[in-house]
């Protein structure tokens, strides 16, 4: 009796299919950009057939869509992070790790720059990115809440979300002038941060005793 293929070695298969096409059109967005990228370009690159990308992408869009997701997990994970409570003495300091990591992810991944911060006028990648922003401002509001005891926030602004925001146009601004994030316009970016924040943080927020689990 011959035994069929099991659902999970199925689901495998299609993953490293997947992980494969998201590698090489990776390393074609890193190599020349947003605009030269195509469904037989990242074929090529993957070294599979153009309707094997389809089976999984319907086109460009979507798979930009799934390779702004992985940044975005990058971006999550740093965010999760354990940072050392007692090095922390204010929540500037706090800010800046956070922001430090950041700038790492968009100093090593090159993806990462030209989805979140060049200028490729694709609606579906900017829709996608400003839904992950969403919510990795709530993560960085609860990053902010196991350290500190926060104000009231406003309910109608998603202010670590904006700040976040305010400091990737700075990014974007310098990978413009310069194809890179310079260490002037990082810092401008942080001080853009720390500004926007400060509006409603005030300067001495109490510090927890100890970090807070919820």
């Amino acid at each position: 009796m011959t035994r069929l293929a099991t659902p999970r070695k199925s689901r495998a298969r299609s993953q490293l299919r997947i992980d494969s096409i998201l590698t090489a059109a990776r390393t074609l967005l890193a190599e020349e950009g947003v605009s030269s990228l195509s469904i037989y370009s990242v074929a090529e690159r993957a070294e599979i057939p153009p309707s094997s990308v389809y089976h999984f992408f319907a086109g460009v869009p979507a798979l930009l869509e799934a390779l702004t997701g992985d940044v975005h997990a990058a971006f999550r994970a740093c965010l999760q992070a354990p940072i050392e409570h007692d090095a922390l003495n204010g929540w500037g300091d706090l800010s800046r790790i956070v922001e430090q990591r950041m700038l790492t992810i968009y100093s090593e991944d090159a993806a990462a720059r030209q989805l979140i911060l060049a200028q490729h006028g694709l609606t579906e990648v900017t829709q996608a990115d400003r839904q992950h922003d969403l919510e990795l401002g709530q993560l960085l509001h609860d990053v902010f809440m196991r350290h500190f005891e926060l104000p009231a926030l406003p309910q109608d602004v998603d202010v670590f979300a904006l700040a976040m925001e305010l400091g990737d146009r700075v990014y974007a601004r310098s990978i413009q002038l310069h194809d890179c994030i310079t260490p002037r316009m990082a810092e401008e970016g942080m001080r853009v941060v720390d500004a926007y924040l400060g509006l409603y943080l005030p300067t001495f927020l109490p510090k927890r005793v100890s970090p807070s689990n919820t």
